[in-house]
């Protein structure tokens, strides 16, 4: 009796998988959920990093796939094109990796540390390169505007008189 409930759950559950497939659910979560295939065993590796499992080198992938992850995410939603201006990030990542390992690691391995920073430094460099050639300059241009006139106008009434 007992094998006969678990081979008819088991041909339920057949079935409710064949039904999900057919009408295209699957394709559906491989469209649109792929990039947690990298994000989560990024965040596993820092979770399994801070539960004292993995060694420091872990952070390294970590890092690069954490990264990636969140920024396959981001052009998964709002489309590929987007890789036009942010391939830098792709730097990004590898810079995020290694300086989680050059801050922790306790023997302070000489190289790994200014080598995280430079990849990083010329990483946003060049993604505010990118991004300055994309709409987002107007975005900027009216930051600057709003800043200018907070620091004319509004800073100066909630504090002391500057002279003015």
């Amino acid at each position: 009796m007992k094998n006969e409930k678990a081979i008819g759950l088991f041909i339920v559950i057949a079935g409710f998988i064949i039904l999900l497939g057919k009408l295209g659910v699957f394709g559906f979560i491989g469209r649109n959920f792929w990039p947690l295939l990298l994000l989560l065993p990024g965040i596993a590796l820092y979770a399994l990093f801070y539960a004292r499992v993995s060694p420091s080198w872990s952070l390294v992938p970590a890092g690069i796939l954490s990264v990636y992850g969140v920024l396959f995410s981001i052009t998964n939603i709002w489309g590929a094109g987007l890789m036009r201006n942010l391939w830098p990030v792709l730097l990004l990542g590898i810079a995020a990796g290694l300086l989680g390992y050059g801050m922790v690691e306790r023997r302070r391995p000489e190289y790994v540390y200014p080598a995280a920073l430079i990849i990083g430094a010329v990483s946003i460099v060049l993604l505010a390169f990118t991004l300055l050639q994309t709409g987002i300059i107007y975005v900027l241009a009216v930051l600057l505007i709003l800043g200018g006139f907070w620091l004319l106008v509004g800073r100066g009434r909630t504090g002391r008189s500057k002279g003015w």
